[in-house]
């Protein structure tokens, strides 16, 4: 089975240097990795204890970050070395100043998880969610140096729950964690059916991050000037199907204020948005010096400050949901708002959930968005109680980080 793992993790090297020829994000793989052990070497600090987290992309990053943080002001003689797999997480985090050291993962062969630990020297070792890594997760295990991984979900189709040969050997790796920080019950039982016990229940960390943010959420003035007292509706990481829905319900509303945050904000893609738009309209980062009151819609062509915006609504739109899945609901419902998004969104336990305790609201087509925002906007107590559910439902899961903190340092 090594073998077999071995020619894949080969296999898809060719393939990516392939790809890089034509494609950005698998340039930046493949030139992020080049020479990684020299850069790696310059940049550890030999007198230093180290702590090892590792995230696929940046919303791993984002359930890893509480826990990081947490660690940096409890132990602060510690120094944090975070690496990514995906360019994603990397080019949008690597001057995270909450890591001393940030890095991409070299390719999991096992030279090369032995030479990374051997230059790195950490004590502990964290992964966050998804990753596992079978030469890195073996080298950590020879070195004996302790491995977690937070936030982990499991689903009965993944690999570790079938009884075929190679299931039984991806298997394996879960008994090389010295614990398992999980999110839910289902997930524990799927553990026990196969012999794991050194498994903590204890929730999801984005529930600490979104609930941080929340409390210290930037001021818009000049968005707080365009919303007045006007009902607002934010559109968050929107795609092209989400924008194409929205605009026919915006041409057709009055005295709503509506944000639109997609996720593409290249020139080309805002002014796409724009043409679908018969309402005023205006670019954020045009809005200095305009009488924003006027405006019907403000386009967010700039990064960043998405989570902050969602103060000034009155309800959100997510997107994603008309694509490979829904973006992050969280940060919407931190601030109380109701939340709709399209029928892709099954992955996300946090959306499962909310739409079951009618919170949030999943829609088909455009007479299901129509629908969904009509309600909510004209009826004011099912827009209150929908509202009341997202509060208690973050309010109940924040916690996280301090029993994951609480498990590995003073058990």
């Amino acid at each position: 089975m090594v073998l077999l793992y071995n020619i894949g993790i080969f296999i898809f090297l060719i393939a990516v240097r392939g790809a890089a020829l034509f494609n950005e994000k698998a340039r930046l793989f493949v030139k992020g990795r080049k020479h990684w052990a020299e850069q790696l070497q310059m940049k550890v600090d030999r007198e230093a204890s180290y702590i090892w987290f590792h995230c696929a992309s940046l919303g791993e990053f984002e359930q890893g970050r509480p826990v990081i943080e947490e660690i940096k002001k409890l132990y602060p003689y510690y120094k944090i070395a975070l690496s990514f797999f995906s360019p994603s997480g990397y080019e949008i985090r690597k001057n995270y100043d909450g890591a001393d050291l940030v890095c991409y993962l070299p390719p999991d062969t096992r030279k090369n998880a032995r030479q990374f630990l051997d230059i790195l020297k950490p004590e502990k070792a964290f992964f966050v969610k998804y990753e596992f890594w079978f030469h890195f997760i073996s080298e950590l295990n020879r070195q004996n140096i302790p491995l977690y991984i937070v936030s982990a979900i499991f689903r009965e189709n993944q690999l570790f729950f079938k009884n075929t040969p190679w299931g039984l050997w991806y298997r394996k790796m879960l008994f090389s964690f010295e614990r398992i920080f999980i999110q839910n019950e289902k997930s524990a039982d799927l553990l026990k059916s196969i012999g794991i016990t050194k498994f903590t229940i204890a929730g999801d960390t984005r529930f600490d991050r979104v609930a941080a943010i929340a409390g210290s959420a930037k001021q818009f003035p000049d968005v707080e000037k365009f919303r007045g007292n006007q009902p607002t509706v934010i559109a968050g990481s929107t795609w092209k199907p989400d924008e194409e829905l929205l605009a026919a319900f915006i041409n057709n509303s009055k005295n709503i204020k509506f944000i639109i945050a997609p996720h593409e904000v290249s020139p080309a893609n805002i002014n796409r948005i724009h043409q679908l738009l018969k309402k005023r309209v205006i670019s954020y980062s045009k809005a200095q010096n305009s009488d924003l009151s006027s405006y019907d819609v403000l386009i967010i062509d700039s990064i960043g400050i998405l989570s902050s915006l969602y103060q000034y609504g009155t309800l959100a739109y997510i997107g994603g949901g008309f694509g490979v899945g829904i973006h992050n609901i969280l940060e919407a419902a931190t601030f109380r708002l109701p939340i709709i998004f399209g029928p892709n969104y099954q992955k996300f336990q946090e959306a499962v959930e909310l739409v079951e305790q009618k919170g949030a609201f999943s829609i088909q087509n455009e007479s299901g968005l129509n629908a969904a925002l009509g309600e909510l906007l004209h009826d004011k107590t099912k827009l209150k109680n929908a509202s009341e559910v997202c509060r208690k439902y973050v309010e109940k899961n924040v916690g996280s980080t301090k029993l994951i903190i609480n498990k590995v340092f003073n058990s």
